[in-house]
């Protein structure tokens, strides 16, 4: 067996961010690989600069997703009226100055954001190799005591509860998604990469969900597996 860190992504407002399109930031069910990443860089205190401390850690989750609500979609309408002598601040650390002529701020900035409102997900991960630092436990106490802000995906999307919830052995990761306790549903929706467990009628999807921390560009592809099923009858209790 091997051993997994248990997370739960819980908030008013959750944003899975997929592809943004001119100003339209759409979401996806599951959380991305590079949003955990993102996430336990965080708490582990990386800064943006820190590339090669980023793509290490991508490369080293393997995750898998349980959706315990799937809670309602919303789209929040953006709009703001801006001129010439605004400055915006940017991930490269420089405020961004406009250029346009005067008659190009006549018009507002529209922006398009959807969220889930009321979801709750619960993530297992497993780090590869697992005594390379950090560790699992490096992870478990940085998400208990964050270096950094931790937001679910946006930044107005804080966590409600404790993101860390605790450590579970299991042969794989669906496995420690359907061992954790649950809440009494007869089918929960799972997420989970190639080779870490079976369900009947599952479903192939290709995900493009790593980040080139350095270019700030997703690429690639990644195989998971989507089904949906029961959890385990004799399901852990968890800590937290």
């Amino acid at each position: 067996m091997s051993r997994h860190l248990l997370m739960r992504l819980r908030a008013p407002l959750v944003a899975f961010g997929g592809e943004t399109i001119d100003s339209y930031g759409v979401i996806r069910d599951f959380p991305a690989l590079s949003m955990v990443t993102g996430l336990i860089a965080c708490a582990l205190g990386y800064d943006r600069g820190d590339f090669a401390l980023h793509d290490r850690l991508q490369a080293r989750i393997v995750m898998g997703t349980r959706i315990d609500a799937g809670g309602a979609r919303l789209v929040d309408f953006q709009t703001a009226q801006l001129n010439r002598r605004d400055e915006a601040w940017t991930t490269h650390r420089e405020p961004e100055t406009r250029q346009g002529g005067e008659d190009s701020y006549k018009s507002p900035h529209l922006r398009h954001r959807e969220y889930h409102a009321g979801l709750d997900a619960l993530v297992a991960i497993r780090l590869e190799p697992a005594n390379e630092q950090p560790t699992l436990d490096d992870v478990a106490l940085a998400l208990d005591r964050p270096k950094r802000p931790l937001f679910i995906g946006r930044k107005p999307c804080l966590p409600t509860t404790r993101v860390f919830i605790d450590m579970i052995d299991a042969d794989h990761v669906l496995g420690a998604l359907q061992q954790a306790l649950a809440p009494e549903l007869p089918d929960f929706r799972f997420q989970w990469p190639e080779g870490e467990g079976t369900l009947p009628h599952s479903q192939w999807r290709d995900v493009c969900d790593e980040r080139n921390w350095r270019t700030g560009v997703h690429g690639g592809w990644r195989r998971v597996l989507e089904g949906s099923g029961p959890c385990a009858s004799n399901s852990l209790e968890l800590s937290a």
